[in-house]
């Protein structure tokens, strides 16, 4: 079986639903935010105040191929803006089943509206930067992504279900 690789809008809930996914496989769950954090030092937001977006993406493709090259199957939720660089689309499409998690701005804005630790969304007016993060991504993760799982209204139960049906309808259909 192939590694799940969870892509998506902040908020989108690809490590809510990455963790459930990656128990009903009984597989182990990784967090490129968090293998970031680790690797840096230092938070997110943190890192982002000192160095700046440009440094932060640096550091990331270095975690997402490092992520990427171990040994699989497992879950993994990546940052949003992972798909940014063509380097991280291609390294992510190549590491396994991508998964693009979609929800419109306006169900990620209700999810995020109260979030301080994103620091993409640390602006005066976060709905828009949500609309904009959309209109910039959405057509990178299209781009990415194997499959797309619509995650806006759905509850996580039904989302995570539907995961799981499309990683084993897409196991099936390869071993035939």
């Amino acid at each position: 079986m192939r590694n799940i690789i969870l892509v998506g809008l902040p908020g989108s809930g690809k490590t809510t639903a990455g963790r459930h996914v990656a128990r009903h496989f009984s597989w182990p769950f990784m967090d490129s935010d968090k293998a970031l954090e680790s690797a840096l030092g230092m938070s997110i937001k943190e890192y982002f105040a000192a160095y700046g977006e440009s440094a932060f993406r640096d550091q990331e493709t270095q975690v997402l191929r490092q992520l990427l090259s171990q040994p699989g199957p497992f879950v993994l939720s990546t940052g949003g803006g992972a798909v940014l660089r063509p380097e991280n689309r291609e390294l992510l499409k190549a590491g396994g089943m991508v998964l693009y998690l979609h929800a419109s701005p306006e169900a990620i804005y209700q999810r995020l509206r109260h979030d301080t630790q994103r620091p993409l969304l640390q602006v005066a007016d976060p709905q828009e930067k949500i609309r904009s993060l959309f209109s910039e991504r959405d057509a990178l993760y299209r781009e990415t992504a194997h499959h797309l799982i619509e995650s806006g209204q759905k509850r996580l139960f039904d989302m995570v279900q539907d995961i799981v049906r499309q990683v084993q309808r897409s196991n099936q259909s390869s071993a035939s």
